[in-house]
């Protein structure tokens, strides 16, 4: 890879629960995109000490709040991130996010199930729930590194 490389640290269903070790997962990361059900102002707080956060609201937040909007697009090393939390869609599916939303990159929460989907230069990303563990699934959280205009994305199971 040639050219600037970029790493985006996605999260959602927080629940006003940050775990310790994401702070060392995402340490180094140019932005932090968070998928909504962030669950308190403390956990954007604690977030933003580790890089600059782009987050949305979900069922569980205050839609009030000035930090989360209801959706949100960035550019980042020339790729366009869309995130929501997915709750808008009923029951989000990566498929659906990719046909409802325009970005190479679209990323949601709401189901906590961690999942990839790429169509192309396309890709569909939850990165599951990093907050209180639920439903026998893994808290994760996901890291999207950007290079030469390509997305790659990876889970990353918390202990």
């Amino acid at each position: 890879m040639s050219g600037p490389v970029y790493v985006v640290g996605l999260i959602s269903d927080t629940h006003g629960l940050l775990r310790p070790e994401i702070a060392g997962i995402f340490a180094g990361v140019d932005l932090i995109v968070h998928a909504g059900d962030v669950g308190g102002p403390a956990v954007l707080a604690a977030l933003g000490r580790i890089a600059p956060v782009e987050a949305v609201w979900g069922n569980v937040d205050d839609r009030h709040d000035p930090a989360l909007a209801r959706e949100r697009t960035v550019s980042i090393g020339g790729v366009t991130v869309h995130v929501s939390h997915g709750h808008e869609l009923g029951s989000p599916t990566p498929e659906l996010v990719l046909a409802r939303y325009a970005a190479d990159v679209v990323a949601f929460g709401h189901t906590h199930r961690a999942v990839i989907l790429r169509r192309g230069e396309r890709v569909a990303i939850n990165p599951g729930a990093a907050g209180p563990r639920r439903f026998d699934l893994q808290p994760s959280v996901a890291r999207l590194t950007v290079a030469s205009g390509r997305a790659e994305v990876e889970i990353i199971s918390l202990g």
